[in-house]
């Protein structure tokens, strides 16, 4: 299909739909990168944190599709992503938590990116879609921060990798 005709079908401007665009490949990044620290946590034994992450894997994965659809509806051509550059091994739980949390960061801060170019460029329909994503992220934020404070006040000494791994099992959304 000739993508000159797509684009008379969209409202979307090429800057807005190449962001959008490169946040299908991040979310699915991130979905990829959040499966693959499940993996490890379950090899390690701790099927609390392995649980945890597996749920977080899906809800990127839906965030993925939910901007796919949003381009998709729209009338622009979503890209579906190549995924790679998984990490596999971690030097333990913390080093996990810690990578969790700057991955959290780097998304919120390309959803501010989205939103100023949608501003810039006069898209409020857009810049209103990717307000819930950036509700979203606050609250990825602080569940990956609370990851953090749970090892650092528990620690790993006296069975406390156990009790870290436990208290992460139970961590829930706010929503759920």
């Amino acid at each position: 299909m000739n993508t000159s005709v797509i684009r008379l079908r969209t409202s979307l401007q090429d800057e807005v739909l190449d962001l959008l665009n490169d946040q299908i490949a991040m979310e699915a990044h991130s979905s990829a990168a959040y499966l693959s620290m499940s993996a490890w946590c379950y090899a390690q034994g701790l099927n609390g944190a392995g649980s945890f992450y597996k749920k977080q894997s899906g809800e990127e994965r839906e965030h993925m599709l939910k901007l796919f659809d949003y381009v998709a509806d729209a009338g622009g051509l979503p890209v579906s992503p190549d995924i790679t550059n998984i990490e596999r091994s971690f030097e333990g739980l913390r080093d996990i938590f810690v990578r969790a949390l700057e991955m959290e960061i780097a998304i919120t801060n390309k959803f501010n990116l989205i939103t100023e170019q949608c501003h810039k460029l006069k898209d409020f329909q857009t810049a209103r879609f990717v307000q819930w994503y950036l509700d979203e992220q606050m609250e990825e934020e602080q569940q990956a921060r609370r990851c953090l404070e749970i090892f650092d006040l528990i620690t790993t000494q006296d069975g406390g990798l156990y009790r870290i791994d436990s208290e992460v099992g139970k961590l829930k959304r706010k929503d759920q």
